[in-house]
């Protein structure tokens, strides 16, 4: 049976979707499994993320291990579940591992994509007076704090001559940040897509600026190190990694498709999914962890250490697994595949 991230989401008005997709609940129940045979791996996943493209693939079928699915709001709390050793391996952007790594946690980074920054977004209300970041200053900004928004925000600011300090900062995941926004208790949302295509489909607010050309672009696939100590868990993984690259070339040529498969097992509109799809996941392409990824992950983790939000000096090379590179192109300079 295909899964649902709320059961009812069809039924609901925009708002409790959201909340059913991305409220305060770290994980779902992470009773679907996909595969047969005796070893499982453990898999987090976010919102319209590595599932739902998979299984629209067809990446799902003939798989001699099981894959368990648990469902996270955004990645802080999915790289909790993989330093507890809850999840064997989940996608995220390019900040959750640095606030992870600077809190010592037990992940390695093992697999890269880079793409547009174009759906990371800072949204304001439609009657918003505001018409550039810079007039953010002294104004409210509701993010998921550590999630890879945090970033794309800081970097805004930093472009348009501000700080953060120079904005009332107010941490919450989705569905708060949802109401904040709706309400008008907060000025603006730095936030990705879906959400992103959500509010714009739904016309209750517009893009004041994109981290396009601000932030890198990367998203991460992170396992937690005793899987890929465990022979068999690391084959397992292996695997995974090869079936998800696929599935984002099949995605290239077959954005419709997989928009309808997505809009279906997340509960979102059809529409809202295919503009997400066009707006940010055609343009990832599968690049090697390098050494010009782990600098660019490392200007990340030195603005936050500077920003005292990172307690330590965070040494982001140790943090990464290369074994799983193959001949992908480098991180800063990979085209779009033509094929399909």
């Amino acid at each position: 049976m295909r899964r649902h991230l709320a059961p009812a989401a069809l039924l609901l008005p925009f708002a409790l979707l959201l909340t059913a997709c991305g409220g305060n609940a770290s994980a779902g129940t992470g009773s679907d499994t996909d595969g047969k045979g005796s070893l499982t791996l453990d898999v987090g996943d976010q919102k319209g993320g590595s599932e739902a493209i998979l299984r629209a693939a067809g990446e799902l079928d003939h798989l001699d291990y099981k894959i368990k699915w648990s469902t996270f709001t955004s990645g802080p709390p999915l790289l909790e579940a993989v330093n507890a050793e809850a999840v064997d391996i989940g996608g995220v952007g390019n900040t959750p591992p640095v606030f992870a790594a600077g809190a010592g946690s037990k992940i390695k980074v093992v697999a890269a994509w880079h793409g547009t920054s174009k759906g990371d977004t800072v949204l304001v209300p439609n009657g918003s007076g505001l018409t550039a970041p810079a007039q953010l200053k002294g104004r409210s900004v509701a993010v998921a704090q550590g999630s890879s928004a945090h970033y794309q925000l800081v970097a805004s600011l930093k472009k348009a001559g501000l700080g953060l300090g120079d904005v009332k900062v107010k941490y919450l995941q989705p569905a708060d940040a949802l109401a904040a926004f709706t309400s008008g208790k907060v000025d603006a949302w730095a936030v990705w897509d879906p959400y992103t295509s959500q509010i714009l489909r739904a016309k209750q607010g517009r893009v004041l600026t994109t981290g396009d050309g601000v932030t890198n672009g990367l998203t991460f696939q992170v396992a937690a190190p005793s899987a890929l100590k465990d022979r068999k868990k690391a084959a397992a993984i292996a695997d995974y990694l090869e079936r998800l690259r696929r599935a984002y070339k099949w995605v290239y040529s077959h954005e419709r498709e997989w928009a309808k498969v997505w809009a279906e097992e997340t509960g979102l509109p059809e529409d809202v999914a295919l503009a997400a799809v066009q707006r940010t996941y055609t343009t990832r392409v599968a690049v090697a962890v390098d050494r010009q990824l782990i600098a660019s992950e490392q200007e990340i983790a030195d603005t936050f250490t500077s920003l005292k939000l990172i307690p330590r000096k965070v040494d982001f090379g140790d943090f990464v697994d290369t074994r799983f590179n193959g001949d992908l192109p480098v991180s800063t300079s990979a085209p779009r595949p033509s094929e399909g």
